[in-house]
């Protein structure tokens, strides 16, 4: 069974209702990014992250995945899927993905502010001043913030150079170290870029283009890709 590696980005949550992280004003619902996504940002005012973090966690819990995530899980019929995510929310896992990797965390986890092994789910959408882990230190979002590491990398680096195909959608593939994933696959194999705005990927060899939105670009790929599957 050949093996497939998705990169997902904002692109397809954004037509599930979620919004893009940066939009083209540098905020992200009205905060700037350093106010809340940053490892300063949480010791200059832990209330003010975890709140937004918590308005995040209630937004994702109304919305459904879309015919994009959909798409990709119908290709597990056929193929080896392994979806590394720049996403914090859970709608691959919603649709029904068997392996999701997230390279910037996951927003219905929390973890220990000592302790970065000390990992929990949430119950809900809410994380309380108080609520605290096993050792006694309060829980913060489980969320990659800028400045730190992505602990995650080394992992979705030696599945991607497995792959048999690519398919990169929703990303501008702008943001490092995930956008290097495209760099990891082997000669030769082939990469499907899902995106309304071609990313600057034009020199790189074997690389297809589908200038549509992950609900309609994604369909699209996976019809192509399962009769292809059954032809072989």
């Amino acid at each position: 069974m050949k093996k497939i590696v998705v990169l997902s980005g904002a692109g397809i949550s954004a037509e599930s209702g979620i919004p893009t992280f940066r939009a083209s004003d540098g905020l992200w619902e009205n905060h700037r990014i350093e106010d809340v996504a940053t490892p300063e940002a949480w010791h200059r005012n832990p209330e003010l992250v975890q709140d937004f973090y918590n308005q995040r966690r209630k937004q994702a819990l109304s919305v459904q995945p879309n015919a994009g995530h959909l798409a990709l899980v119908k290709l597990e019929e056929k193929y080896d899927v392994t979806v590394i995510t720049q996403n914090v929310d859970n709608l691959h896992e919603k649709a029904g993905s068997s392996k999701v990797v997230h390279l910037h965390g996951e927003l219905f986890k929390s973890r220990s502010t000592v302790d970065e092994s000390l990992i929990y789910d949430i119950d809900g959408w809410e994380i309380k001043a108080g609520d605290l882990c096993e050792k006694g230190s309060q829980l913060r979002p489980h969320i990659v913030w800028f400045g730190e590491a992505v602990p995650m990398m080394d992992i979705a680096l030696e599945i991607t150079n497995e792959a048999d195909m690519l398919i990169v959608v929703g990303t501008s593939l702008n943001v490092y170290p995930a956008a290097g994933l495209v760099y990891a696959v082997r000669a030769g194999v082939p990469i499907y870029v899902v995106d309304p705005n071609t990313p600057a990927m034009q020199k790189r060899p074997n690389v297809t283009f589908i200038a549509e939105p992950a609900t309609i670009g994604l369909t699209e790929l996976a019809e192509q890709l399962l009769a292809e599957a059954d032809a072989s």
